[in-house]
């Protein structure tokens, strides 16, 4: 059984690795799409989808990178026809793993079955909250996995983020 997962992941964190490792227990294979791929270098999505591409490969465990493979989800403007266009990017899969709200009744409405992943400290763990960590100098490592630590260091994340927020 295939599935699909997916996030922003502006910066991939710990909920994120979770949500992964969570989905990886339920499939064989998992899709993972970088939504708004299209979108970097802003308030919402400072990161390229490269840069979360390599900090979501550098966060996982090499016995599972073989079961995922990743793509790119560029926003559409459309949301009627998103689910739609995230099937002619990614593979056939049998279950979306999502705890957004939106995006559940968006598949749920297409028939399609949809699994939330558990969500680790919610209000702690947001991409938001760690972005405006980072530009603000606060300690923010022990919320990403260290593969995203690396990342954000090697691109200076602080000083990009520090001009964009």
């Amino acid at each position: 059984m295939n599935g699909l997962l997916i996030g922003r992941f502006q910066p991939f964190h710990i909920g994120h690795l979770s949500a992964v490792r969570f989905a990886l227990s339920q499939v064989e294979k998992l899709w993972i799409g970088i939504g708004s791929s299209n979108r970097n270098n802003e308030k919402r999505n400072p990161f390229s989808a490269d840069e979360r591409k390599e900090m979501i490969l550098s966060s996982l465990d090499s016995s599972v990178t073989g079961r995922i493979e990743i793509y790119y989800v560029p926003d559409t403007g459309d949301h009627d026809k998103w689910t739609y266009h995230v099937d002619s990017i990614v593979p056939k899969y049998d279950v979306v793993f999502s705890n957004d709200d939106f995006t559940i009744s968006l598949y749920q409405k297409r028939g399609i079955k949809v699994i939330p992943a558990p969500l680790l400290q919610r209000e702690a763990i947001s991409g938001t909250n760690i972005r405006e960590m980072i530009a603000s100098d606060k300690d923010w490592s022990g919320l990403v996995p260290p593969g995203t630590k690396n990342v954000l260091l090697k691109i200076d994340a602080k000083e990009r983020l520090s001009k964009i927020l």
